[in-house]
């Protein structure tokens, strides 16, 4: 299983997940979500998105994390939840908040439930407004030194660097299939 930033094509997909999980985001911007990528079929498993807010101090928020059913229980969630903690302390962050009704699920990792009341700027505001659509959501907070994953799920994915997707003609918004080239000569 790999992980990797969202591509812009990809907003349709990620709008209908985030709809169809029944998450919201009002700042919506797909640059900000990554993608669990299954090896051998190419297809999408899973997305999670970084959230870094800047009120005073900086903080960082891991939210909107879903997987696939047919993926679940796969270590799918755990690569998304190691690519954003990577991704969070190449910006500077040790540590990142969670809001969330998935406790015991991000516990495994190393979060810790925290009181509302001491939650930063602005996630008791984040904090309400995610409990407009999971009543139970609760403040958790990961400090990336604690991060583990359990071995079951690490045996899961794999580690292998540089594995990105090549890049496709759809990637730039092409069809190959129906395309014309400058240097097409028509004949096969």
């Amino acid at each position: 299983m790999q992980a990797r930033d969202a591509k812009k094509h990809e907003e349709v997909w990620l709008l209908d997940r985030l709809d169809e999980y029944g998450f919201e985001d009002p700042a919506f911007r797909s640059r900000d979500y990554v993608l669990a990528i299954e090896d051998d079929t190419r297809e999408r498993a899973g997305f999670a998105r970084l959230r870094a807010h800047d009120a005073g101090e900086p903080v960082c928020e891991f939210t909107n994390i879903g997987v696939l059913e047919e993926y679940r229980g796969q270590g799918v969630g755990a690569r998304l939840l190691e690519f954003l903690m990577d991704e969070a302390r190449e910006q500077g962050f040790e540590g990142a908040y969670a809001l969330s009704d998935e406790g015991d699920y991000l516990s495994q990792f190393g979060f810790e439930r925290v009181d509302a009341e001491d939650l930063p700027e602005p996630l008791p505001a984040r904090l309400d407004a995610v409990r407009d659509y999971r009543p139970n959501a609760e403040p958790f907070h990961l400090d990336f030194e604690e991060f583990a994953i359990p071995l079951r799920l690490r045996r899961r994915f794999s580690d292998e660097e540089g594995t990105d997707d090549p890049e496709t003609p759809e990637d730039f918004g092409i069809d190959p299939d129906s395309a014309t080239y400058k240097y097409d000569t028509g004949s096969k």
